[in-house]
């Protein structure tokens, strides 16, 4: 495919098969991703790959702080306002997916369960982990997203799925212990990669875009 079929077509997954995939195939991900263009050439991104006993005692720790009712502490604070604009695309977004699972997704118990399935990394052989120095600027997190993108395209590129999830990195702290990552380091994102299952509900999904002209202004 090319780059704008690629782009076009990548979807978040929240259903994969238990297949893992092949190092070679992770590492070449990572390679393709350190392409991505950085602040002066800084890099600032450091990837953690985690599969088999070490992911589902990973699972089992997050699933023991959420059920005990730790108070969640992301090293990166979770959005408490938006403006309206994005506020009613979050809406629709909420709206759209509750039709298609016959269940209002806002309501408290399936938030819960929204939760585990997040903790549990929707079943995906694979987690990756994107961190940085926390010294670093609010430039260094661009930089990382842009990293986070080319490395869900190269994904997709290669018949793989994925989904970034803040909802991974709620217990920070917890989590960078857990995985021996240094308290010095900013923990941004968790990202579920592997084969989907297409067959899932969940999977059906797709958001909607906002219509161009809704973000663009013209000056001539």
């Amino acid at each position: 495919m090319d780059a704008i079929e690629c782009i076009e077509g990548r979807k978040s997954i929240r259903a994969f098969k238990s297949e893992p995939i092949d190092r070679a195939l992770l590492t070449r991900l990572i390679d393709v991703a350190t392409h991505s263009p950085s602040y002066k050439n800084s890099q600032p991104w450091e990837v953690l790959i985690i599969s088999g006993d070490k992911k589902r005692a990973l699972t089992e720790r997050l699933l023991q702080l959420f059920h005990s009712g730790v108070e969640p502490s992301p090293d990166l604070v979770a959005p408490v306002h938006w403006p309206a604009a994005e506020a009613g695309r979050i809406e629709q977004m909420l709206s759209s997916r509750s039709k298609i699972l016959g269940v209002d997704i806002t309501l408290p118990a399936i938030v819960k369960r929204s939760k585990e399935a997040n903790f549990n990394f929707y079943g995906a052989p694979h987690v990756i982990y994107l961190y940085q120095d926390a010294s670093l600027s609010d430039w260094s997190l661009f930089d990382l997203g842009l990293f986070a993108q080319s490395l869900m395209l190269a994904a997709h590129a290669k018949g793989l799925a994925t989904v970034p999830q803040a909802f991974a990195t709620d217990y920070a702290k917890e989590v960078k212990a857990f995985l021996s990552i240094p308290e010095g380091k900013r923990l941004v994102l968790g990202i579920s990669i592997g084969y989907p299952d297409m067959d899932a509900p969940i999977n059906q999904f797709q958001s909607e875009r906002a219509e161009t002209d809704e973000i663009v202004t013209w000056v001539e």
